[in-house]
């Protein structure tokens, strides 16, 4: 059996990507640091869809954690078919009002280990007839984001690496896929600290992460290079390219700060 290794697995869009793809029949391996919430997700994969559904807890903020991971799949003997980095994080206010540690593992988790699983699991997907990679970043990647500064240019980066490895990977097995979500439904918001005024935009228009994760997975496997969920969330990308960078971003910070 070929597997889809989902990081973030243990609740939100991580968790609705992992059972939208074992309803397609693949196993799933669970990849988060919660391993209470992981075997959760893996005993309703497997009596809901009879897939194998695998867990491994894991940190993946630290430098050796995408090796890790790696080795895991490897000592075992799981083959990834559908690689999706979906784990990552961000906080709200002024830039100083965090610690440089915390930033540190934001960019750490966000932008490192998703390169880095990338890089290690790319040379044994060569290998398939075809396979996937699914990468998660958000609408905010498509501006910079005052009060949500270091979390939206990981996504920047996110997006944009996704994009040129998809180039790069032409002609291979390998097809490449980000996805955009808006506001979820999630606790992102909570971990982020957001602050009222954020959590009540974000409260407008947020989508379900079942409605996240049907349109992330069928946009991969239609092999679309780029997917931003929902009109509303299009519409404010548009106008976000339509009106002055200044304009915008003063206005992100007056939602965010």
């Amino acid at each position: 059996m070929n597997y889809a290794l989902v990081t973030g697995a243990s609740k939100g869009i991580g968790k609705a990507i992992a059972l939208e793809l074992a309803s397609y029949g693949y196993g799933i391996l669970l990849v988060s640091r919660n391993m209470e919430g992981l075997k959760l997700v893996a005993e309703e994969i497997k009596s809901r869809y009879g897939v194998d559904a695998h867990a491994l807890a894991m940190d993946l903020s630290g430098v050796h954690a995408a090796g890790k991971v790696f080795d895991w799949c490897q000592e075992k003997g799981y083959t990834v078919q559908i690689l999706v980095n979906n784990a990552g994080y961000g906080v709200s206010g002024d830039y100083m009002g965090y610690s440089q540690e915390l930033y540190t593992d934001m960019i750490l988790l966000n932008v490192i280990t998703t390169n880095s699983l990338c890089y290690l699991f790319i040379p044994k997907m060569m290998a398939l007839d075809k396979a996937f990679i699914l990468n998660i970043g958000s609408t905010a990647a498509y501006q910079a984001v005052p009060g949500l500064n270091i979390y939206a240019a990981t996504k920047s980066f996110v997006l944009s690496f996704s994009r040129a490895l998809r180039v790069e990977l032409q002609g291979s097995p390998i097809s490449v896929t980000c996805v955009c979500p808006g506001p979820t439904d999630t606790d992102f918001v909570q971990r982020a600290n957001l602050k009222p005024r954020a959590m009540k935009a974000n409260g407008r228009f947020k989508m379900s992460p079942g409605e996240v994760a049907r349109i992330a997975v069928r946009g991969t496997f239609s092999g679309r290079a780029e997917i931003i969920t929902g009109f509303i969330n299009r519409l404010s990308i548009l106008i976000i390219w339509i009106l002055p960078k200044l304009w915008v971003e003063r206005l992100a910070y007056k939602i965010y700060q």
